[in-house]
């Protein structure tokens, strides 16, 4: 668990601020997705997928406002 770990983290080391704030949206996402999908009687997968996509959206929009200051 603790080498998987480093290794995730290490890959995001050389990426961009926007492909990390994308990157988090998609995780923050793909876990509340997962989440609600379980809590509601849903798919938690369906929920994990359209939560990782709304998430990756908001990520990307996020970091493109506080670059636009």
């Amino acid at each position: 668990m603790a080498i998987a770990t480093a290794i995730a983290l290490g890959g995001c080391a050389s990426m961009s601020t926007t492909e990390q704030r994308t990157s988090d949206g998609a995780g923050i996402g793909a876990l509340g997705g997962a989440a609600i999908g379980a809590v509601t009687g849903g798919d938690a997968g369906t929920g994990a997928a359209i939560g990782a996509a709304v998430g990756a959206g908001a990520g990307y929009l996020y970091d493109r406002s506080r670059n636009g200051r």
